[in-house]
């Protein structure tokens, strides 16, 4: 069973997220913030993060996924560079902001839209966890 950490400060949005993740029969891993997330990330080494963008601050997801994909191999968080982030945002249904994976500014491996979509949630869950493997 693959384990999965969601990093998000919605209780609404991690619930939706656990009870169907949970439900296509994944471990589930919560942290309410980037750098609760960034700590689990360690103590737990998930097989795969779902990351909100927006938390404490507009851009906290883009800062963590950028802290987990540093190309520093002096870092601390070198030995999970390879977990698959799928991140989590409404900022493409509220703004006019677009914005997609990029290696450099923002290295996750794909997004999904807010409002969920549980079909299209466990289909990218799957493949990029079949992408790692």
């Amino acid at each position: 069973m693959a384990k999965i950490l969601i990093i998000d400060d919605d209780p609404d949005i991690v619930l939706a997220l656990r009870l169907c993740l949970e439900d296509a029969g994944y471990e589930i891993i919560e942290a309410g913030s980037g750098n609760e997330g960034l700590e689990k990330v360690k103590s737990e080494n998930p097989d795969l993060i779902v990351l909100d963008v927006m938390m404490g601050t507009a851009t906290e997801g883009f800062q963590v996924a950028l802290t987990l994909r540093s190309s520093d191999p002096e870092s601390e968080y070198a030995p999970y560079h390879q977990i698959p982030i799928l991140m989590l945002t409404a900022i493409h249904t509220t703004t006019p902001l677009r914005f997609g994976p990029d290696d450099e500014y923002l290295p996750v491996d794909d997004f999904i839209d807010k409002p969920l979509d549980p079909g299209l949630l466990i289909q990218k869950v799957k493949e990029l966890l079949t992408a790692r493997a």
